[in-house]
Order: C-alpha cells, then sequence, then structure tokens
C-alpha cells in the first residue's frame, strides 16, 4: 500500500513534464486520464485510511481535509480546462500547485512533513538577514545609479548603462550569485578602472559575507527544528 501510494503520487507530479506548456507534451486526454487515475488511487487509499481509524480522530487531522480539498480542486480545474477546451478557449491549470500537498499530507511520508515543519518553522528567523541583505543591495543600486547614471555609458549591446533603478536592482541582485560577472561591471571599467573597486566592495559584502551569513543562519535554525522535532518524536 505504501509503495502504491508513493508510485501514484511520484506518477501525478511527473505529469507536469508533459502537460502543455511543455518540451514534449502529451496529448491532453492522455494527462488527463492518468490524473484521474491518481485521484483516484488517493481517494482510495483516503477511504481505506478512514475505515481504519475512529471517526472523530480522522475528521480532526488536518491532513485528511488537505487531501480531501486538493482532490476537489483537482477534478474541478480538470473538468473546467476540458470544457474550456472544447469551445477552443485557453485556460490555464492552477490546481498544479496543490499536487504536492498529496506528497507531504498522506500517512506514509512522515519524514517529508518533519523536514517541511523545519523548514516553515525556520522562515521567519530568516526573514531579517534577507531583509537586510535586500537592504544592502538597494542601497548599493542607489549608490550605483548616482555614481553611473549620468555619465551616458552604454553596455555592449548599446543599450544605457545604469540609468533605471529596478534594473540596477536586478543586475546586482544577480551579480550576488556572480552569474554576470564581470560583464555588469566592464562598461564602468572601461571608463575608469577605479569604479572596479565598487563592485569589489558590494561582491565581497553582498556575496561573501552576506550569503555566509544568510547559509549559516539557514543551517543552524533548520538544524534546531530539527532536532526539537525529532525529541518531540522520541519523547
Amino acid at each position: 500500500m505504501q509503495a502504491t501510494t508513493y508510485f501514484f503520487i511520484f506518477l501525478n507530479l511527473s505529469l507536469v513534464l508533459f502537460e502543455e506548456p511543455a518540451v514534449y507534451p502529451l496529448p491532453f486526454l492522455a494527462t488527463s486520464l492518468i490524473e484521474v487515475l491518481c485521484l483516484l488511487v488517493f481517494s482510495v487509499r483516503l477511504m481505506h485510511f478512514a475505515k481504519v481509524t475512529p471517526r472523530n480522530v480522522f475528521w480532526k487531522d488536518t491532513k485528511n481535509i488537505c487531501v480531501m480539498v486538493a482532490i476537489l480542486m483537482s477534478l474541478t480545474d480538470l473538468a473546467i480546462f476540458g470544457a474550456l477546451r472544447i469551445y477552443n478557449v485557453r485556460s490555464v491549470r492552477w490546481s498544479r500547485i496543490v499536487r504536492p500537498i498529496f506528497l507531504i499530507n498522506f500517512a506514509e511520508s512522515r519524514q517529508i512533513r518533519r523536514a517541511f515543519r523545519s523548514i516553515r518553522n525556520t522562515f521567519p528567523e530568516i526573514t531579517y538577514v534577507f531583509l537586510l541583505f535586500m537592504f544592502s543591495v538597494l542601497m548599493f543600486s542607489l549608490m550605483a545609479l548616482k555614481l553611473f547614471g549620468e555619465r551616458n555609458l552604454q553596455t555592449a549591446e548599446g543599450l544605457p548603462y545604469f540609468t533605471n533603478y529596478l534594473e540596477i536592482v536586478f543586475d546586482l541582485y544577480v551579480l550576488v550569485t556572480t552569474a554576470n560577472s564581470p560583464d555588469v561591471m566592464m562598461p564602468a571599467f572601461d571608463f575608469s578602472w577605479w569604479y572596479a573597486l565598487f563592485f569589489i566592495t558590494y561582491v565581497i559584502i553582498n556575496t561573501y559575507i552576506f550569503m555566509s551569513v544568510f547559509l549559516a543562519v539557514v543551517y543552524n535554525n533548520y538544524r534546531k527544528h530539527l532536532k526539537v522535532l525529532y525529541g518531540e518524536v522520541h519523547s
């Protein structure tokens, strides 16, 4: 029963690789039949669980309610999408985002729920570090606008360089990953090599310091909450 549940959860999650838009899309009828089969298996599994569980315990368990709501939402969305498709009306399968609920909320996924709770409990504690990091990016973006915005510099494609604040924020945010390094710096460096100091300072503060602190906070808090959950289980 556990292996069967995991198989159909995996099959249901894998449908996103073959539903439009996809590189190798399957016909809508094929993917919809597979999804209906998966939802049928989930419903049978839920009914089986309800048979061996006291009624008051079953209906008080939010995991079972979440699974039932996800099944109803998926069936409703599938019916609406199919009806609109008959009349050649384009729509979006919005229920795809609820499919991971089946992976998390079935009784067999105890370890996944434990990890999910640890991630959820970690979020509030890393918010402050993330906000501080974003404040640093915004301030450096403002400095970049003042330094380069009025010098009529151009990128390699001939576009204005660092004249739009939001575009600067995005470019510097990407620079934290070093994905656009050193291309984002080259127009300023060609104008004067002294401007390279601005980008070097930015990378040192945000990539090497803030990212290290961010990683440490995430790791320590996730580990702390995971230990608390394991302690509750074994106590």
